[in-house]
């Protein structure tokens, strides 16, 4: 693995969540480029991410269940591990699970996105116990309707087997360096393979507890320091119906300093209504009130102040990755606030 000086049974590079340690994945997927920024993305959500060296050419089963093994015992991964599979390399994911499922070789789970090869490996669909969740792309030519409707048919009455298939995307539509790459899709993809993931092999954060922490420095001590610590080096926010917040940790810091925090009323509030929390998101629905005794840049840009009392429904929707924020989508009615 990647940790300096140190042989193992299978080389690999292993990229390491911020905390230093986590549960594993081993990660299948070809260009270079490709394998580091998905290492990347899953060490940030908390993963000890192993990717074998040699070229998926020159890799077996037996390979990955061995790499598994030896990610198991790393002292690095905490405990659980699971197996991530892109395009050509998801076929061998998929099999890895099923030879699992045969041997109990100790996979906890398996994530493949555009898996080409399912039908030959239909025989091996019983076999697998581990969650396992498949992605596939509607125009991608070797996912036909009718190979989908046997791959649920295989998989019934499992509901360990998750499979997805994204409207109007083609093959490759998750990996960044793809031509046809797509944000939306891939994005939901990822929340989904976020949400087998935590359930299967953890981590587990509290995303609640984050969350109240994150609007306590915003509204409560009115800290843009501590705020800015409570996510990703660059995250973003967006208060959609005026559009205001920032992209990027050095831009976002200037506008909580400058535009947010201090361009809060004195009594500003916020009562929750509901909550719902998900696997990498929280939706909070919550009514927003205060005094409309200074101008507030990010609400009522241009307005000078009225004294006037104000209440609006509002809804944040906010996406966690790993134990930081990522994002924050914030929704109200900009014709309530102004009447």
């Amino acid at each position: 693995m990647a940790t300096e000086g140190e042989v193992t049974t299978i080389p690999g590079r292993l990229t390491l969540p911020e905390g230093g340690n986590g549960p594993g994945l081993v990660l299948l997927a070809e260009a270079e480029r490709e394998r580091q920024a998905i290492a990347d993305l899953y060490a940030a959500e908390g993963y000890a991410v192993l990717c074998p060296e040699a070229k998926i050419e020159q890799i077996g089963v037996a390979d990955i269940i061995a790499a598994v093994a030896e990610l198991r015992r790393c002292g690095e991964c905490t405990g659980k591990v699971g197996v991530l599979g892109f395009g050509r390399s998801a076929r061998l994911a998929y099999l890895a699970a099923a030879e699992a499922g045969v041997a109990k070789t100790g996979i906890d789970c398996a994530v493949v996105y555009d898996g080409a090869g399912h039908e030959a490996a239909f025989d091996l669909a019983l076999p697998i116990r581990c969650p396992l969740a498949v992605h596939l792309a509607e125009h991608d030519p070797q996912a036909s309707s009718a190979m989908v409707a046997r791959l649920r048919t295989a998989f019934a009455g499992q509901p360990e087997v998750a499979i997805f298939v994204y409207p109007g995307v083609g093959r490759g539509f998750a990996e960044p360096t793809s031509a046809n790459y797509n944000k939306p899709a891939a994005q939901l993809a990822h929340s989904r393979s976020i949400a087998l993931l935590r359930q299967a092999i953890g981590p587990h954060y509290d995303l609640e507890a984050l969350w109240e922490k994150h609007t306590l420095y915003e509204f409560g001590t009115r800290d843009v320091t501590a705020t800015m610590r409570t996510m990703v080096p660059e995250p973003y926010v967006n208060h959609i119906p005026v559009m205001t917040g920032g992209v990027g940790g050095q831009e976002l810091a200037r506008f909580y300093a400058h535009h947010f925090i201090p361009k809060c009323p004195a009594d500003f509030k916020l009562t929750p209504i509901s909550r719902t929390v998900g696997a990498d998101r929280l939706v909070d629905e919550m009514v927003v009130s205060f005094t409309h005794d200074v101008e507030i840049d990010w609400m009522l840009p241009g307005v000078p102040p009225t004294g006037k009392y104000v209440e609006v429904p509002t809804v944040a929707i906010v996406n966690f990755r790993g134990d930081k924020l990522y994002h924050e989508h914030i929704y109200w009615d900009q014709a309530s606030v102004l009447v």
